[in-house]
């Protein structure tokens, strides 16, 4: 069985996720660890569980989604997984992060592209990735059936969806990602964003005002 650990990082509150199975193998998912006292809490964690990281999964390269990647790959020296659509975003990190108060000298290449469908396995377990652009080309989401619950990055959130004036992103393309690979997904599943609080399919699909129009 999978287990959900949320960390909240940087200064854009970013929800990096650390998955885990009983065997005690583990993923981490978006690491946005900016600060010293940051990957003190996550290598805390780590050690404090007995567990052993795998993988680095990125949903997408956003600066403030990837700032810890150096630390991640320093310290666990664990390759990284993303969208082949990422590359232009994680190789221009460096430059964003100087926009956005950042500092990030340099970023280590993808080592392995995740397409629509792949299965990552996770010990016994394993969790499909989604390909839901729009927010930004290469965006995934990472869904557990068995556990019930999705990881969006920016593309969903509780009452909202992820804005699509940065590079590379488009509103009718995240639209129409979140209808046709998010909401097929059965409705109590839970969605874990990249930013707030945990909401539901159902939830976003009732509630969120972005579907006003849109019906099952």
């Amino acid at each position: 069985m999978i287990h959900l650990e949320k960390f909240v990082f940087n200064a854009f509150n970013v929800n990096t996720y650390l998955l885990y199975e009983d065997t005690g193998e583990c993923i981490i998912i978006d690491p946005a660890n900016d600060k010293r006292e940051e990957n003190d809490l996550l290598q805390a964690f780590i050690e404090q569980k007995k567990l052993k990281p795998l993988l680095n999964l990125n949903t997408h390269c956003h600066i403030d989604h990837v700032v810890g990647i150096p630390f991640i790959r320093d310290t666990y020296s664990i390759p990284l997984q993303t969208h082949e659509k990422e590359t232009e975003l994680l190789e221009n990190a460096p430059l964003m992060g100087e926009l956005f108060g950042f500092q990030v000298s340099s970023l280590p290449s993808v080592d392995q592209f995740i397409g629509h469908g792949e299965m990552i396995r996770l010990g016994p377990s394993a969790i499909r990735a989604l390909h839901v652009p729009g927010h930004s080309p290469g965006s995934l989401a990472f869904y557990a059936q068995a556990e019930g619950f999705v990881i969006t990055g920016d593309a969903l959130f509780q009452g909202s969806i992820g804005r699509t004036d940065l590079p590379g992103g488009d509103y009718d393309t995240l639209i129409s990602s979140i209808r046709n690979n998010l909401f097929s997904l059965p409705p109590e599943t839970r969605v874990w964003p990249g930013h707030g609080d945990p909401t539901t399919i159902g939830g976003e699909l009732e509630n969120n005002p972005f579907f006003n129009d849109y019906k099952t």
